[in-house]
């Protein structure tokens, strides 16, 4: 035991456990620092490739409370890259914020974990995100990052955005009233199929970790108040062709941003089925949560489907084959995943013939 170990244990022991002694070393931290970090909550939105290890940074550093925010479930293709699950979390269908809060509660448990299986959107996004000090963006599409975006503003809290495709990844701290926002950036999203997915280009586990670790980092300068060193170009690599760049982009404030400018925001105010279908990356599948969902208990989906197929249930969710090559995953909080299509419509007839739209 070192002596900060010791002067942890007898000094502190109340306040900061001596896990972060060699935290505590590092002098931008310190044991003030530390004190902060113990009393911050975050929100991580996502918990795949980028989310997961996001979520075990800010776990291991001591974040008092973390949220989790995650609308899918584990399976094997997820396993590569995303270091919080494992084979049995896989084969048992278990929902990503359910298995990461197990995984990190071993971990730390000290740090309050508050898993939320569901789908980020316009009616419930300020309730998951507003009364945390940070967001964490470990999505895979521009719509919840716009909306984010839209809560962040409105909120004034800050978010740190990060993306991730092929070997090329990407990172911006954005700061509500000091940084351009995202919309000050990509005025809308980029058009649907005009941009790489990991379904079209794949994705390499060593880019997730850069990424990530990088938005950690600058996590912990935030939430302990050191702004002087934050980093606020926005960062780009591509680890397998070996190139980075940091662009400046302070100037690229607008002064008519739809977001920070006018005050409007357009995706946390929508309620449109566009926002409420959406085909999901990599995954062959398309997901319909609606404005108003069912609230039906899952056994009673059980009861009514099992005669028109195979049914599984768990208490997390219910998986229905409605076809050889067609599988519905039915949430309690209404949502339903359609697997074996991208195609909108064909998912729409589907849910409307099973479920009622």
């Amino acid at each position: 035991m070192t002596a900060l170990d010791t002067q942890v244990h007898s000094e502190d022991s109340q306040d900061v456990d001596a896990r972060y002694s060699r935290q505590i070393l590092f002098s931008p931290i310190g044991m003030e620092g530390q004190r902060k970090l113990n009393r911050s909550r975050v929100a991580i939105v996502g918990m795949g490739a980028l989310g997961t290890v996001l979520a075990n940074h800010m776990v291991r550093a001591g974040v008092g409370y973390i949220r989790l925010i995650d609308r899918d479930f584990v399976d094997k293709s997820n396993l590569q890259r995303q270091m919080l699950y494992d084979e049995e979390d896989a084969d048992s269908t278990t929902p990503k914020a359910i298995a990461a809060a197990r995984r990190l509660q071993l971990i730390n448990s000290q740090v309050v974990i508050e898993p939320h299986v569901t789908d980020l959107n316009a009616t419930n996004a300020e309730d998951l995100l507003n009364d945390v000090d940070l967001i964490l963006d470990g999505t895979d599409n521009f719509s919840v990052r716009f909306l984010i975006n839209d809560v962040s503003v409105k909120s004034g809290t800050p978010w740190i955005y990060g993306g991730a495709v092929a070997s090329r990844g990407v990172s911006l701290t954005i700061l509500p009233g000091q940084t351009p926002c995202l919309r000050c950036l990509f005025t809308q999203a980029p058009a649907s199929g005009s941009v790489e997915t990991c379904d079209t280009a794949g994705v390499i586990g060593g880019i997730i970790h850069v990424v990530a670790s990088f938005q950690a980092t600058e996590a912990l300068k935030l939430l302990i108040g050191d702004k002087e060193h934050l980093n606020l170009k926005m960062q780009q690599w591509d680890l397998w062709f070996n190139q980075y760049s940091a662009i400046q982009v302070t100037s690229a404030h607008k002064a008519d941003c739809p977001a920070c400018a006018k005050k409007q925001f357009d995706y946390l105010d929508a309620h449109l089925e566009s926002d409420t279908i959406q085909s999901l990356c990599g995954r062959n599948s398309v997901q319909i949560h609606p404005v108003t969902p069912s609230k039906l208990p899952l056994d009673y989906w059980e009861e009514r489907l099992k005669p028109l197929g195979p049914v599984q249930r768990n208490r997390f969710l219910l998986k229905f084959q409605a076809a050889p090559d067609l599988q519905m995953i039915l949430f309690p909080d209404g949502r339903v995943l359609i697997q074996g299509t991208e195609d909108l419509i064909q998912a729409k007839s589907l849910y409307s013939r099973y479920v009622g739209m």
